[in-house]
């Protein structure tokens, strides 16, 4: 992972300027935080923001991203630089991956099982096991993505359920609800998975890979950086779920951290603060790393998940989605 930088987490509206070779930015009292370009690695906003084309031009020159998150904790979408890292060797090989059935199928089963595995770590209960057989009973025989995705759903569905049994009755989800959420439950998750597809989308940007090109979202869905949703999957069990009910278990939400109305909630401003400084304090956790001999955090082990697909393209590596081993 880039050394230099980090991720800015903007949880109020602002405004984005440029001052030189920094970043000011604006917030609504009045105060502006001056930021070196250099010690910026990529921006999210969680709310409304105002940005210039001076600014966009130093974050374009400079390859830092920002990730726009819509009052529903929705990826609405990011402004990325136009110079990329991606390498022709290295995209020529993840089309032919991509391209061939037997290979693709094989990525995609280990990542559908791998993001399952992790769900029943994260959730630590005996009462997925049935559903964990059975969703490796199934994979194998699956004959496309469209067959796996739907496999995947099922037991996300009973994971869920479980999930429930384990939040207090104003936080559970009681069935997985999107565009917009319809519960608290439902809005904690969505932001909590967007913001992992951001610290993916930010890794793949950083290594040779095309985001386009993925594996089992490539199908199935028709958003534009499949491979990013292709790696979240076995990290939203460790940064949602876990989080989810780890904050219930603690009491650390609210009601009042969430806008909720007939069939629809979001976090409130406060829950945005609470959310994105419990996200960032979670993503500098480190652990050690048996290859490595040394300690990483959890935003590295997203980066060396984008090295194990480069492996896989320039190497022809077998690819083990993570899981974790603590």
């Amino acid at each position: 992972m880039p050394a230099a930088g980090r991720t800015y987490w903007l949880t109020e509206p602002c405004r984005i300027r440029r001052e030189d070779d920094s970043v000011r930015i604006e917030r609504p009292d009045g105060s502006p935080v001056h930021i070196p370009i250099t010690d910026i690695r990529d921006l999210i906003a969680f709310d409304h923001v105002d940005v210039n084309t001076s600014a966009i031009s130093l974050l374009s020159r400079h390859g830092i991203t920002l990730h726009v998150l819509d009052h529903y904790g929705n990826h609405a979408g990011a402004f990325t630089p136009a110079e990329s890292m991606a390498s022709a060797t290295v995209v020529r090989r993840q089309v032919e991956v991509s391209a061939d059935p037997e290979h693709r199928l094989t990525i995609a089963r280990s990542l559908v099982l791998a993001a399952a595995e992790n769900l029943r770590w994260a959730l630590d209960t005996e009462f997925l096991d049935p559903a964990l057989a059975s969703l490796h009973a199934a994979v194998p025989e699956c004959k496309d993505t469209e067959e796996l995705m739907g496999q995947e759903g099922n037991f996300r569905r009973t994971a869920w359920a479980v999930l429930d049994t384990q939040l207090p009755a104003w936080l559970r989800m009681n069935g997985r609800s999107r565009r917009p959420p319809t519960n608290a439950g439902n809005a904690f998750i969505s932001y909590l998975n967007a913001l992992v597809y951001s610290r993916v989308l930010t890794a793949l940007r950083s290594t040779p890979l095309h985001p386009a090109i993925g594996f089992l979202h490539a199908d199935t869905d028709r958003r534009r950086n499949t491979l990013a949703f292709d790696l979240a999957e076995p990290f939203k069990p460790l940064l949602a779920e876990r989080l989810l009910k780890r904050t219930a278990a603690q009491k650390h939400l609210k009601p009042s951290d969430f806008e909720t109305d007939v069939g629809r909630a979001a976090l409130s401003k406060n829950g945005r603060k609470k959310i994105a400084s419990l996200v960032k304090e979670e993503l500098a956790t480190t652990v050690y790393h048996r290859t490595l001999k040394r300690q990483v955090s959890y935003e590295e082990l997203i980066h060396l998940e984008a090295l194990k697909v480069v492996r896989l393209c320039l190497e022809n590596t077998s690819y083990k989605p993570f899981r974790p081993w603590w």
